[in-house]
């Protein structure tokens, strides 16, 4: 194993993640995949809030309640929280809850308590993301596919069979990249939106005393008259904002702007558009309460309805996918997870990968969750802990950053963090009640995804201590070898995971060769707390004496690694590095878990573990095949 240390840059130079497509293309493929997850909360969010696990009558103080918490739910949580705001707090281009916490660790440092805590904090962010990713695909492809029982109920029991095949189906096309996917679905979801709207415009017009629901006297009146059964509500209506933190995991997708605008100008209009047409169908009509969605739509439209609702849930899947691709990404970057395979979809936006463990491992569990609940109706039970957990965390995250690093007024930033802490602490203390009846689920899987980042950022930061202790100072090396060890033609690098000593691998390779090459590089991989490095400012080399030298290549979180291409650039170290004049030598540890003070028995054995399942360094490297040798040795840990 060659961990790679993670360091902050030595001069914050703005590093901008660029998109080379026009706003429009941007904001088409962003309606595409980012807005696709809440696109399709009409098609189960009211149907909850009123016949969930906790029903509330179908009246007109209901319904008029119910729409108002809907309405400014999306205006405070999306609008202002996630779009005016919290994608303003982009790390270089790059959102999500591990980009905002490498910004405030940029900002701010990483030390002391306050620092541990915004840490955990991220990791919780992102473990609680990874289970919301498996549950959205479910509930969005159920609830979409169950349509057909509103045409005919003879339908029912093809269902299940005819969503795993969609699912199936998506997760086998995500090789193809986000880009492809976001051209690809851009114009349906764009179709479905006008769909939206139009079918609320006709609901509207049955009923137009629904628009005085917006006023938010009605949300406070339901929980005067009402408070018990509003406060469970809020476990229902929050689900018509899930994906709201996808579209801040996918800012480095398609950009704060086009996020912006898509969001804005289309999504939002024509999502309360929907809602109001719905709501307008209840007064008129209060048995439509089992599907209003589809219900609204006349009786020949149900059909196409049902089967635009399907190619639109296959999007809202996307959404959360594609964010847990980048999450991965960053996550190993960072050091929080092992090397995995990440393949770059895109040559012109750094930030479009796939990433194969991710999808199959998320395919698994989504068709597991559907056979097992059966229903978006059960499903809903277990959905929105997750999603609420996670927007309380970057709210309170959010609050370091308006205090700390963008210095807003005290009174500015204790209003908004206040305002945004009361709000998603709300909706997440409603969710809490959802645990015995599916909300187990999501925590489960946090705690697994928790469990993991954890135990491999301690093991790693065990490991570096291990090999510093039996580490040797340059000088004292370059003084015993002397004039004593062989040189030969040729140059050779050694990878280490320490700026400081030499490598455990120069050493097996001196006590069992007794050679060296004439060149002597001692690499050493970091992570900066940035997306990207710009390539002149990626590399720093230090000359030792005697053939040796000292290179520390510095890349951003998002950024590919590939050494020989670095080195065969790299002028400083005697010259560049010719492909079949350099040889690499790796060195890797069979981990032995042992009562020594660090971690328990079994987590240093799931550390082990993980270690041996790491994708090769020569590959996440780009080592060439041929000109790596690999030296192992043992370590206690």
């Amino acid at each position: 194993m060659t961990p790679s240390a993670s360091q902050p840059l030595t001069a914050d130079q703005p590093t901008p993640h660029h998109h080379t497509e026009s706003l429009p293309t941007m904001a088409l493929g962003a309606i595409g995949v980012v807005f696709g997850d809440i696109g399709t909360s009409p098609l189960y969010a009211l149907r909850e809030s009123f016949i969930g696990h906790h029903p509330l009558a179908v009246d007109r103080e209901h319904v008029f309640g119910v729409l108002s918490l809907v309405f400014w739910t999306m205006m405070l949580v999306v609008t202002i929280k996630y779009v005016f705001i919290v994608l303003r707090a982009d790390n270089k281009g790059e959102g999500g809850s591990l980009a905002l916490l490498a910004l405030i660790d940029r900002k701010l440092g990483g030390a002391g308590k306050r620092g541990v805590a915004v840490v955990m904090l991220g990791l919780v962010a992102t473990s609680l993301f990874y289970g919301d990713a498996i549950i959205t695909p479910a509930i969005s492809v159920l609830s979409a596919v169950e349509g057909l029982t509103v045409v005919n109920p003879a339908f029912g029991r093809y269902v299940l069979p005819i969503s795993i095949a969609i699912l199936i189906g998506l997760f086998s096309i995500q090789k193809r990249g986000t880009a492809a996917v976001g051209r690809l679905f851009g114009p349906i979801i764009l179709v479905y939106f006008l769909v939206l709207a139009l079918l609320g415009i006709r609901g509207i017009m049955a009923a137009p005393e629904i628009l005085w629901a917006l006023s938010p006297h009605h949300m406070i009146r339901f929980f005067t008259i009402d408070p018990g059964l509003a406060f469970l509500a809020l476990g229902s209506v929050v689900l018509a904002v899930t994906g709201a933190e996808a579209l801040y995991a996918d800012m480095g997708h398609f950009g704060r702007k086009a996020i912006t605008v898509s969001w804005l100008y289309a999504a939002f209009p024509c999502l309360m558009l929907n809602y109001l047409g719905q709501s307008a169908l209840l007064l008129v009509d209060p048995a439509s309460v089992e599907n209003p969605f589809f219900l609204m739509a006349p009786e020949w439209a149900r059909l196409p309805l049902v089967l635009l609702a399907t190619l639109a849930t296959i999007i809202a899947s996307q959404a959360v996918i594609s964010g847990a691709f980048s999450l991965s990404q960053q996550a190993v970057q960072l050091g929080f997870l092992p090397r995995i395979k990440i393949l770059h979809t895109s040559a012109k936006a750094a930030g479009q990968i796939y990433v194969p463990l991710v999808n199959w491992g998320l395919l698994v569990l989504v068709v597991m969750l559907v056979i097992g609940f059966g229903t978006s109706s059960n499903l809903a039970a277990a959905y929105g802990i997750a999603v609420t957990g996670t927007m309380f965390i970057t709210a309170c995250m959010l609050g370091v950053l308006t205090f700390a690093v963008w210095k807003w007024h005290p009174l500015l930033a204790g209003l908004v963090t206040g305002t945004f802490l009361l709000v998603d602490g709300l909706y997440f203390a409603s969710n809490i009640t959802k645990i015995p009846d599916g909300g187990w689920f999501p925590l489960l899987i946090a705690g697994v995804t928790f469990t993991l980042l954890t135990t491999w950022a301690t093991g790693r930061g065990l490991v570096h201590t291990r090999l510093q202790e039996d580490a040797m100072p340059f000088d004292l090396f370059l003084t015993s070898i002397g004039d004593k060890v062989r040189r030969v033609a040729g140059s050779s690098v050694f990878l280490a995971s320490s700026t400081e000593g030499i490598p455990p691998a120069l050493l097996h390779n001196l006590k069992h060769n007794h050679i060296l090459h004439e060149r002597v590089a001692i690499l050493t991989v970091t992570t900066a707390s940035v997306p990207h490095v710009p390539p002149e400012q990626r590399s720093e080399v230090e000359d030792l004496g005697s053939g040796f030298y000292r290179i520390v290549l510095d890349y951003g979180f998002m950024d590919e690694v590939d050494i020989p291409a670095e080195l065969a650039q790299e002028n400083r170290a005697g010259g560049p590095f010719k492909p079949m004049d350099t040889s690499y030598f790796l060195a890797r540890q069979t981990l032995i878990a042992t009562s020594r003070p660090g971690m328990a028995i079994w987590r240093e054995r799931l550390f082990a573990w993980m270690v041996r399942n790491a994708e090769s360094a020569m590959e996440f490297f780009k080592l060439p095949t041929n000109r790596v040798i690999e030296l192992g040795s043992q370590v206690e840990i």
